[in-house]
């Protein structure tokens, strides 16, 4: 059990989190962004970015080391659900006759600005990455960060701006599913290098596809005929507990694995039909409360890990100005190229593209993971960081003008 004094701290940092991103939230979609970005910005103006410069005793009492951990596994599991809840509101139907068409795009939303992030590798390794790390797993980490996407943040866009049932927003979130799932494989084989261990990497690999096929062929129709016996009633308490501990057991199975829980969550909402009386007592019963109280947890836990002081100057801020262009470069043009190719419009694919380069704060992830095995320095974490904040806010604006939200 936590200490007695912890409660109270864990208390006060969401009161702290959730007012100021409902807040900010409100300042954001006045300017024409989604609330999330204000929720995001949030969890960096309370930690040592902001209010740690400003008033660092302030920023202690909120948000002190102590209530990291506590704070961390709130987080975690907002994130889980909201993800659930993601997959719940997908509807597959959207995708029919392109699944072909989405792999093709989501791959090479990965490989081209992986490719392109490698190749930044050369210039910044000298200058930014310590003698002590091999070049290769240097390379193969900036490719990782460059290639992900936000998918939490990319579904509250979606969200919030009524394209979750459209398609355009069926086949963003559906290529952002498949891409970070080879992304995380990727990272696992890039773990596995650095580690000398590429074995696990490949095993990683293989248990996501059996994963993946018994979700779909076995796990689905459990879900249609538990879906049907509830008919248009309201589910039973039993029904819900079933699902929910199903959702548990897959975000379970994911992360022993070794790919993110939330794909775990997210297949399992995939596979409860979205227009059944289940998956519309689950919206209604889980969505608030995730959204409001849970998912801003995710992002103030994440933002007591970033320090924007730490790049400073006008040669690092045009690194990561260099950063920025890259990133969008590689995953903007990398999917909307793709797109194309595969029949698409011009504007269905430049959007798909702009939401695709939504990477946010889950790209943190990664760099951790980075930071934490001495590949990134902590300086370009920060830069990476920025990359993430400055692609996602450009997301929504973007958007607007070549993909209008369509009418509610």
């Amino acid at each position: 059990m936590p200490p007695p004094d912890a409660l109270g701290q864990v208390l006060l940092a969401l009161t702290a989190v959730v007012v100021v991103g409902r807040l900010l939230g409100r300042v954001f979609r006045a300017i024409g962004q989604p609330a999330v970005i204000g929720e995001v910005v949030g969890g960096i103006v309370l930690g040592p970015s902001l209010l740690g410069l400003i008033a660092p005793d302030l920023s202690q009492f909120i948000l002190p080391p102590t209530v990291a951990p506590f704070l961390g596994v709130i987080a975690q599991l907002g994130v889980i659900l909201y993800m659930f809840l993601v997959g719940v509101e997908l509807n597959p139907g959207l995708l029919r006759g392109q699944v072909r068409a989405t792999i093709a795009i989501a791959h090479t939303s990965i490989a081209v600005p992986f490719a392109l992030g490698a190749a930044l590798a050369l210039y910044l390794y000298p200058r930014f990455a310590s003698s002590e790390v091999p070049f290769t797993n240097f390379a193969l980490f900036l490719g990782i960060a460059m290639s992900i996407t936000a998918f939490p943040v990319l579904a509250r866009i979606l969200s919030e701006r009524g394209m979750m049932m459209t398609r355009l927003g069926a086949l963003a979130l559906t290529c952002a599913a498949i891409g970070d799932v080879t992304a995380w494989c990727l990272l696992a084989f890039v773990v596995g290098v650095v580690q000398a261990r590429i074995g696990n990497a490949l095993l990683v690999a293989a248990l996501t596809l059996v994963f993946i096929g018994v979700m779909f062929l076995a796990v689905r129709p459990v879900f249609a005929r538990l879906s049907a016996a509830s008919g248009e009633g309201p589910p039973t308490q039993g029904t819900i507990a079933i699902v929910l501990v199903s959702m548990l057991i897959a975000a379970l199975t994911t992360h022993a694995i070794g790919v993110h829980a939330i794909f775990g969550a997210f297949l399992l909402g995939a596979v409860i039909p979205h227009e059944s009386a289940l998956a519309r007592s689950l919206k209604l019963g889980l969505h608030d409360l995730v959204t409001i109280l849970l998912l801003p947890a995710f992002f103030a836990f994440t933002g007591m890990r970033t320090q924007i002081g730490l790049v400073s100057g006008i040669y690092e801020w045009s690194i990561c100005g260099l950063i920025v262009l890259v990133a969008t470069a590689g995953k903007f043009g990398g999917t909307s190229a793709a797109a194309r190719l595969t029949g698409l419009g011009w504007r269905d694919a430049a959007g798909l593209g702009v939401l695709m380069n939504t990477r946010g704060l889950m790209e943190l992830i990664v760099l951790n993971v980075g930071l934490d095995l001495g590949v990134l320095s902590p300086t370009l974490f920060t830069m990476l960081v920025v990359m993430a904040l400055v692609t996602t806010v450009a997301t929504t604006p973007i958007l607007q003008r070549l993909v209008p939200a369509p009418a509610r």
